[in-house]
């Protein structure tokens, strides 16, 4: 998997197009990254790309053309993906925060709600005029992806019902008129590369799926596993083996007979991130105390990820050679927070462009926009 969507002649192209800071995507690799994925995958396994990572309205036609569903998590995706014009069935919202407007404008749409709790459960009920089908998102007992602190383990968590206090919602919901528990929402990765370990937790997911199967009597429409797969943010990082994934599917599948209903996936990160490219020239080079410091056009006004992971964005100065030494990347914001990561570059000058690969997924949409007013960066969509 390419680190960048486009090569050096085509960054300098876009900036001296559209200017700098801007934001770049390409259709191609978009459209590459969903049809590599869907090709390795079950026919019983759903693609719904998480609108989280990058809304942009043409990323979101591409996709809705390929035949993606969606997931959303607030009202304004969900705005943007009614705008697809797609019928009912092909979309999820989760989040969990739910609003009484969101829920109404969910059910108007047919889309199917990702329950948080018994509030999610006792608003839909009150809205809905007949059956209403819901995922109940389980935050589970079993070993997560501990390491990521966005999703947070297995300790206390916003998301979700507990796994042991699933029984005494379940007797709850029972007395509910029209909302009707008929899916597993559990969201268990994040950014992992290892089709192993996606694997494990996809089994322990279905594995809960069926334990609460047994005891219950809970019909399963579907069973939703979350997002997760990862992408290469540097070079010596391997991508997911795709081939690897598809199969284990296949198989968790045939090891798993009771359920005959399908999965959901919902890759955001995946889908979007190879496709973009964030481009920023440096403003002023300097040393501070043994450091090599790049001022940049923009920072975390625009890349947030580096400062919530520690971990930059792929990054390369256009029409120059490899990196010879570490350089921080410090944006023009007031504060010692911007900053987008400490990498190796060569020796730059004011003007030299620099091109941040992966940022697709997690760019501008993350980033904090209004600090300090600048002006937001165009997004140049390149067929």
């Amino acid at each position: 998997m390419p680190l960048f969507a486009f090569d050096d002649a085509t960054c300098r192209a876009l900036a001296e197009a559209h200017g700098t800071p801007c934001f770049a995507y390409s259709a191609a690799v978009a459209a590459e990254q969903f049809t590599a994925l869907r090709d390795v995958l079950p026919r019983r396994v759903r693609l719904a790309y998480a609108v989280k990572a990058n809304p942009h309205p043409a990323l979101l036609r591409c996709f809705a053309g390929l035949g993606a569903s969606f997931d959303c998590a607030s009202i304004g995706e969900l705005d943007r993906v009614e705008a697809l014009g797609l019928p009912p069935g092909r979309t999820f919202f989760a989040g969990p925060g739910k609003r009484g407007p969101e829920l109404s404008k969910a059910l108007a749409m047919g889309v199917r709600v990702q329950a948080e709790g018994w509030e999610d459960l006792a608003r839909l009920d009150a809205l809905a005029t007949g059956e209403v089908a819901v995922n109940l998102r389980v935050h589970p007992a079993f070993d997560l992806d501990e390491g990521n602190r966005i999703i947070g383990g297995t300790g206390p968590s916003a998301f979700g019902v507990d796994e042991e206090e699933v029984p005494a919602l379940l007797a709850r919901a029972a007395s509910l008129r029209h909302v009707r528990i008929r899916g597993l929402h559990v969201f268990a990765a994040s950014n992992q590369r290892d089709a192993a370990k996606l694997l494990a937790i996809h089994d322990a997911v279905l594995d809960l799926a069926k334990r609460l199967h047994q005891a219950h009597g809970l019909v399963f429409e579907q069973v939703d596993l979350g997002g997760g797969l990862g992408i290469p943010y540097a070079p010596e990082e391997a991508p997911l083996d795709l081939a690897t994934f598809g199969q284990g599917l296949s198989d968790l599948l045939a090891a798993h007979p009771w359920f005959t209903g399908e999965l959901i996936l919902e890759p955001g990160r995946f889908l979007a991130g190879p496709c973009g490219l964030y481009l920023a020239r440096v403003v002023r080079s300097k040393e501070s105390r043994g450091t090599r410091f790049a001022i940049l056009e923009g920072g975390i006004n625009h890349l947030l990820r580096p400062l919530l992971t520690g971990q930059a964005f792929p990054v390369k100065a256009v029409g120059k050679g490899p990196g010879e030494g570490p350089t921080t990347l410090a944006g023009p914001l007031c504060t010692s927070l911007d900053r987008l990561g400490e990498v190796r570059l060569p020796a730059l000058e004011a003007g030299d462009l620099l091109a941040f690969g992966q940022a697709g997924a997690y760019g501008l949409n993350e980033g904090m926009t209004h600090f300090l007013s600048h002006p937001v960066p165009p997004e140049i969509w390149v067929a």
